[in-house]
C-alpha cells in the first residue's frame, strides 16, 4: 500500500526506506490535514451557527404533563447517573478501603464536583472531623453507646441514607404523586418520604430522611426538608453534617425524560454559609421497569455482629 503515490515506497525489501523519502511522506501528509483544517474553519466561518452548539445541559422551553390537579406530573422512576455518593466534591478514581481483596471491584470512579462553586463550605473544625471521617470510614460499632454513629460510613452500615444522598445513590427511585401527598420510594433498602403538600405537618421527631413539606413554584417542586438526625453522611468520603440540617430541594421538569434537581443545604453548626448542588435525574424508561429490593441487612450481619460473637452464619 503506498502512502503517497507522489512519493511511491522504494522497493527495499526488509530495509528501512530511505530517509528523504521518509520526510517527502510526512510532509505531504502535513500538508493535507493542514488542508482539512482549513477547510473545516471556512466551513464554520461560513455558517456561524455550526461553531455556536447548545451548552451543555440545555434544553429547550418544555411543558410538561399535567396530573390530576394541573401540576406537573412526576410520577415515574427516576435515577442520578452521577459519582456524588463517593464524594460530592471532585475527586479521582481511587481503589477501595481493601484492594488486596477487592481488587478493582471496590474501586471507586472518578467525578466532578455537584457542589456550586467546587467546595463546600466548612468551618475549620468542622474540616478537620470530615477528615477524620474519612480515615474511620470502614470502622464500625454495634453498642447502646450513643456515640456509636460517630464513625463509619452509614451506607456501610446499612442505615437509610438521608436527604439529599437519597436521590444521588446509584439506585433509581419511584415517585408516587397525588395532589395532597407525593410518596418517594427509593430501592436502596426500601427508604420511603411522604412529602406533605396540603396541608403541611410538623415532625414528630427526627429521624434519618427527615420530615418534608412541599409547595409548587411554577412547574418547580419545593421540597422543605427538616428534623433530620445527625447520623447521616452525604457520601463517602466523610461530608457530614449536624442535627441542624435544614435542606430545600427543588424538581423542576426540563424534557420528558430528566428533571433538574437543585437542593440548598444550611448547617450553622457546621458550615459557615448555605451551599447548593445540582445535577440531572433521569427518567428510566425500559419496558417494564420497577424497583428492585435491595434488602442490605443481611449484607451487613457479619461485619457488623461477628466481632461481638452475636453473627451465626447462614447455612448454606
Amino acid at each position: 500500500m503506498e502512502l503517497n503515490p507522489k512519493y511511491p515506497t522504494p522497493k527495499l525489501g526488509g530495509h528501512r526506506p530511505p530517509l528523504q523519502w521518509a520526510i517527502k511522506t510526512v510532509g505531504a501528509v502535513c500538508d493535507r490535514a493542514l488542508a482539512i483544517v482549513m477547510i473545516v474553519t471556512l466551513c464554520i466561518t461560513a455558517n456561524p451557527a455550526a461553531a455556536q452548539a447548545p451548552a451543555a445541559g440545555l434544553f429547550p422551553a418544555y411543558t410538561a404533563p399535567r396530573a390530576i390537579d394541573g401540576k406537573p406530573n412526576l410520577n415515574g422512576i427516576w435515577q442520578a447517573f452521577i459519582t456524588a455518593n463517593w464524594d460530592v466534591e471532585a475527586h479521582p478514581a481511587q481503589p477501595g478501603p481493601h484492594p488486596e481483596i477487592m481488587g478493582v471491584w471496590g474501586a471507586g470512579p472518578g467525578g466532578q464536583s455537584i457542589v456550586e462553586g467546587g467546595v463546600i463550605p466548612y468551618k475549620p473544625e468542622a474540616l478537620a472531623k470530615k477528615k477524620e471521617n474519612l480515615e474511620k470510614r470502614t470502622a464500625v460499632k454495634v453498642t447502646n453507646d450513643p456515640h456509636r454513629y460517630d464513625t463509619g460510613d452509614p451506607e456501610l452500615q446499612c442505615y437509610r441514607p438521608g436527604v439529599p444522598r437519597a436521590n444521588y445513590m446509584p439506585f433509581p427511585f419511584q415517585i408516587f404523586q397525588t395532589p395532597s401527598e407525593i410518596l418517594m420510594v427509593y430501592e436502596y433498602k426500601g427508604a420511603v418520604r411522604t412529602i406533605y403538600m396540603d396541608p403541611h405537618r410538623e415532625a414528630p421527631t427526627d429521624s434519618w430522611m427527615g420530615w418534608s413539606n412541599g409547595h409548587w413554584e411554577g412547574d418547580t417542586l419545593v421540597v422543605d426538608v427538616t428534623a433530620l438526625n445527625d447520623h447521616t453522611w452525604f457520601d463517602r468520603a466523610g461530608n457530614y453534617h449536624s442535627d441542624a440540617l435544614h435542606v430545600v430541594e427543588r424538581y423542576t421538569p426540563i424534557s420528558p425524560y430528566h428533571l433538574k434537581y437543585e437542593a440548598t443545604i444550611e448547617d450553622p453548626n457546621v458550615f459557615t454559609r448555605p451551599w447548593k448542588i445540582s445535577f440531572p435525574l433521569y427518567r428510566r424508561v425500559e419496558e417494564n421497569v420497577q424497583l428492585v429490593e435491595f434488602n442490605c441487612v443481611p449484607f451487613v450481619e457479619e461485619l457488623m455482629y461477628a466481632p461481638l460473637g452475636l453473627y451465626k452464619p447462614p447455612s448454606r
